[in-house]
């Protein structure tokens, strides 16, 4: 599978005209396509990848999310940023907040595949997905410091959460900026390849996502990210409660006895 097998998807999401959308077999590619401003995220932009992540075929299994041109994002669209009082401000972090939920706690496990600058609300889209590939041209920074303003978009959860609060308020305060190699030593990234290479590779391991038995790929999830912030007591049960889930699926009956039965392969260092 490459990305000359993927077809638009028809209907309401073919109409999304900031992001091209498609899809091949079980994969759906997600491209913010807005090259001539570093695809950075205007409300219309946010309220599409809303949209499109509520919309999802249900033949779709993992998405790959991709930027057009030569930037994956280069985060808010500051030409929109409008004097707003309290409660619009509140509000429009909100409309961010809820469109990234519905990636990170959405229906199907999402790669992000970054290039060029992933900075600001950028690297907040990135935090907000299950994978993230850079390749070597990726770059990372938050400069909201600069620019007088906070992250609003989910950021002060995610970020911290993947390379530390330390890190971050040093990207924040100092506006220090992370090449390719820093951001998989800090955590930022699971892999990284050379330029050019980034697509492929989220196509692939989405391949292998969309694979997955839907409970176990709901328990990941959904259920991962909530037990690391509970109690080990609490945690503990609601493992107990999602492996009980997990394991008990018909599908999950079949691919245990396939297992068994030696139709299944053994794990193994590829």
């Amino acid at each position: 599978m490459t990305s000359s097998d993927f077809t638009p998807i028809p209907g309401l999401l073919a109409s999304l005209d900031l992001l091209q959308i498609t899809q091949c077999d079980a994969v759906a590619h997600v491209r913010l396509n807005r090259p001539a401003k570093r695809n950075a995220i205007s409300d219309g932009l946010i309220q599409q990848i809303h949209s499109a992540f509520l919309n999802l075929p249900d033949t779709v299994k993992a998405v790959v999310v991709s930027g057009a041109g030569d930037h994956f994002c280069a985060g808010l669209d500051l030409s929109e940023l409008v004097q707003r009082d309290i409660q619009a401000a509140i509000l429009h972090s909100r409309m961010w907040h809820a469109a990234f939920d519905a990636i990170q706690f959405g229906r199907v496990p999402v790669v992000a595949v970054l290039h060029g600058a992933v900075v600001g609300g950028g690297l907040e889209l990135a935090a907000s997905c299950q994978i993230r590939v850079a390749e070597d041209s990726a770059y990372f920074g938050l400069p909201e410091g600069q620019r007088g303003i906070f992250v609003g978009g989910g950021g002060s959860v995610r970020i911290p959460r993947l390379m530390g609060t330390a890190r971050m308020t040093d990207l924040m305060l100092t506006g220090r900026v992370y090449d390719a190699d820093e951001g998989d030593r800090y955590g930022l990234v699971q892999y990284r390849v050379p330029t050019g290479e980034g697509l492929a590779k989220g196509i692939a391991l989405a391949r292998k996502m969309a694979g997955n038995a839907p409970m176990s790929a709901f328990a990941v999830m959904h259920a991962l990210p909530r037990i690391v912030e509970q109690s080990p007591g609490e945690g503990l049960f609601t493992e107990a409660l999602m492996a009980a889930a997990a394991s008990n699926t018909p599908e999950a009956q079949d691919r245990l006895r396939a297992f068994l039965d030696g139709r299944a392969g053994k794990v193994v260092k590829s």
